[in-house]
């Protein structure tokens, strides 16, 4: 489970990792308490409008490039043909040609061939099937590698060698057009998964469609296999075009259901036939477990990680190759990023007093704590010989930042909770030094960014997203190379419109500095009453306030419809420590519900905020949120909108809901699943009016959670609104997306008794 943006970031495996934010504009940073001043803008200027975000005319470009090596990257013109370029002298030659309408992320290791791909199928989140070709880039030509049609996954070896599943079975081909060899022949739909995860592990263990991984050298093939014996299926109505609806059926282990039975495999691809098993720690061979994570260390040893299935614990083995034998003989906590010497490893881990950050591992019992302080590394990005990058929140006072540090052992910066920046680590040990790459590079418009590192980290592009317009820049050491994009046209165009007025705070609540970002109207007096709205997620690990740019509904909200929207990370988000996340362990849709209508309690009091004219939305978990706070009955909020709500945690899959709120079994937290729903709070909600949405083929949140809340509402004679949107999933994509957003806002403008949208 994931908020829900246009472009969707990834997910949290363990407690802590959500990131979907949405900042905008024009920023201010946090320097008074509010009420905010007014603003000068030309009330001549056009406004942002709902056709503006729906026709995306002011979003901001990017860059796509590929490394395929440590000082080459290709990248695709705007007439479609890909380039390659050589560093540092910036060297371009034409790579692909753009009749052949190629992909730059399926060249072969040896720069030989690349996959054309077409017939595109969406599966579920991560997962699609896809048809492919071979070209031969040197000489120009698609050759005929006789591969099936229909392919779910598809990978090069080192050595230009495919794996491919077909089926749910993995097959082997040594060169491009040769035979095809079986890997796998067990494979069957719905019941056993080779080489890529079922529904479950490709939506909150492996966050991809991946579950085979060649060695370093290409001489060895690992993959996961899925039995799904035993696990009951989600089953939902296709309505289609047909006269009859199909049947849609997945294997979805709900919260203290079966779970899949997972085992490991590496195949010796000189000798397909024999496939040698990877053993779980003894302690959870005979009771249910999860592989988490797979890492190829060399060709000779695998690092594979294990968890319980409460996964309040990982046990990471390191598996050695012997006498023709997989053993591994040790046993350690979490995912691991080795260095070249293949002795040591890295990991993020939380500090004494709960934070994440580095340290640096040895052994078991040989722990060394590389960066410390009341911030957080959000990951390690990078590793060579001698240094260290990671993705830190650490400078300044805001959460909401990403920087990329270089590290020189210790030290640390300012502290602010919504940067995000690269950091970089030189083991200097006599010599301890810390110092940022980003923090001072276009500090106005650049506060958000993440790296790409070439394949030895020699070189590595920036991607800032925000406060300003994002911008994508190509480094060296601290050298900047190239602009790689500036978006200087979406800029200039921003300067025409009236663009809402960022700004950010905390508010001290149960001993936390909560923070939250509001987005106000242009030209804002403080004397007028403006209607506010929540805009909410919430889950466990998740974040909404931070610098990250976005031009999207809130957007357009405030510009042309004058309403105040609000973004407030309470009790049980990221990146702020432990104690503040896991506040809301195995007790969803409590403290997370009375902070919101706390923060919306004080918001109203604010004297150019209409306190009759309060309202929230959320999607996802941010739906269930939305829910449980107008469940309550607080009288603060007018009106809401759950999107693809959870209504019950009984109805949610087994790996998310357990890992936050245990077993629903009366010996461990079956009362907690009982006091959460949605339904039990349905007779409060006579006195809001509430919009609730839902696609009737939504996998990952059925539509059967939407149901149980209509079902509810109706027993208890609650009116309320809805909209089903037929054969659509969890995203709401394509034709839906718009209709939602104009219905929603024709919702708000009923609310906040607004002028009707033309």
């Amino acid at each position: 489970m994931i908020p829900h943006t246009i472009q969707k970031s990834g997910k949290t495996l363990c407690l802590g990792l959500i990131v979907c934010i949405v900042g905008v504009l024009a920023i201010v940073l946090p320097l008074a308490l509010l009420p905010p001043v007014e603003t000068a803008q030309d009330d001549d200027k056009p406004t942002f409008t709902l056709a503006n975000y729906l026709e995306g005319t002011y979003f901001p470009q990017s860059f796509s490039m590929s490394w395929i090596s440590d000082d080459e990257y290709i990248f695709r013109n705007s007439s479609g043909a890909i380039y390659r370029k050589k560093l540092p002298l910036l060297d371009e030659n034409l790579f692909i040609p753009s009749m052949v309408n190629a992909t730059i992320n399926f060249v072969s290791p040896s720069k030989g061939y690349t996959l054309l791909q077409t017939s595109r199928k969406k599966g579920w989140r991560h997962s699609y099937t896809a048809d492919y070709q071979v070209f031969d880039i040197i000489n120009q030509e698609i050759i005929d590698a006789f591969l099936p049609q229909t392919i779910q996954y598809i990978a090069w070896s080192s050595k230009d060698a495919l794996a491919y599943v077909l089926k749910n079975n993995i097959y082997l081909k040594h060169t491009v057009n040769g035979t095809a060899v079986p890997i796998t022949t067990s494979g069957e739909e719905n019941l056993i998964f080779n080489g890529i995860p079922d529904w479950l592990y490709e939506e909150e263990i492996f966050s991809s469609n991946v579950a085979m991984w060649w060695s370093p050298d290409g001489g060895h093939l690992a993959f996961a296999q899925f039995n799904e014996t035993g696990v009951e299926c989600i089953e939902y109505s296709w309505y289609g075009e047909e006269q009859y609806p199909k049947t849609i059926s997945i294997p979805y282990p709900k919260s203290g259901t079966n779970l899949p039975k997972v085992t490991l495999f590496v195949v010796n691809v000189s000798n397909p036939d024999t496939h040698q098993k990877i053993e779980p720690p003894d302690n959870l061979a005979d009771k249910d477990h999860y592989l988490s994570a797979v890492t190829w260390v060399n060709e000779t040893r695998l690092c594979v990680q294990w968890m319980p299935r409460h996964q309040n614990v990982s046990y990471l083995a390191f598996c050695d190759f012997n006498s023709n034998i997989w053993k591994c003989p040790k046993y350690g906590p979490s995912k691991p990023y080795f260095g070249p010497n293949n002795t040591e490893y890295y990991r993020v881990l939380p500090n004494e007093q709960g934070y994440n950050h580095v340290h640096r591992i040895k052994s078991p019992e040989d722990s060394q704590l590389l960066t410390n302080g009341s911030w957080e590394v959000m990951a390690i990005v990078f590793v060579t010989a001698n240094n260290l990058y990671y993705i830190s929140n650490q400078n300044q006072t805001f959460p909401g930042t990403s920087h990329l540090y270089k590290y020189y052992i210790s030290n640390q910066n300012q502290t602010i909770p919504g940067t995000s920046h690269l950091y970089k680590i030189f083991d200097y040990t006599k010599n301890p030094k810390i110092s940022c790459v980003t923090c001072n590079l276009k500090i106005k418009r650049c506060q958000y960014y993440n790296a790409y590192f070439s394949l030895k980290g020699t070189y590595f592009k920036l991607l800032c997203s925000g406060p300003g317009v994002p911008m994508e820049t190509l480094h060296h050491a601290n050298s900047e190379l190239e602009i790689l994009e500036d978006n200087k046209e979406l800029e200039k165009k921003l300067d025409e419109l009236q663009m809402p007025i960022v700004k950010y705070h905390s508010l001290r609540m149960h001993g936390f500095d909560l923070w939250y970002q509001l987005i106000l109207p242009p030209n804002l007096n403080k004397n007028d009453k403006h209607p506010l709205l929540l805009e909410v997620y919430g889950g466990p690990g998740s974040r909404k306030v931070s610098y990250e740019f976005k031009m999207d509904w809130a957007t357009y909200l405030a510009s042309t419809e004058r309403v105040i929207v609000a973004r407030f990370d309470g009790r049980g988000t990221a990146y702020r420590g432990n104690k503040l996340m896991h506040a809301i362990y195995r007790r969803l849709g409590t403290f997370e519900v009375e902070d919101q209508i706390s923060v919306a309690r004080e918001f109203s009091k604010w004297n150019y905020v209409d306190e009759d004219r309060i309202a929230i939305w959320g999607w996802s978990y941010g739906g269930y949120l939305t829910s449980m706070v107008l469940g309550a009955g607080s009288g603060v909020f007018k009106c809401g909108i759950a999107v693809a709500p959870v209504s019950s945690w009984m109805y949610y899959d087994a790996a998310y809901t357990e890992r936050y709120m245990g077993l629903p079994t009366p010996d461990d937290n079956k009362e907690a699943y009982e006091s959460s729903t949605v339904m039990s709070r349905a007779a409060n909600f006579s006195t809001v009016q509430y919009l609730l949405v839902h696609g009737t083929a939504d996998d990952n949140v059925h539509f059967q959670q939407s149901a149980h809340i209509s079902k509810s509402l109706v027993e208890k004679g609650v009116e309320f609104s809805a909209m089903w949107y037929t054969d659509k999933d969890h995203g709401l994509s394509d034709l839906a997306h718009n209709h939602l957003y104009i219905h929603l806002s024709h919702f708000l403008e009923q609310c906040f008794d607004l002028p009707p949208n033309p």
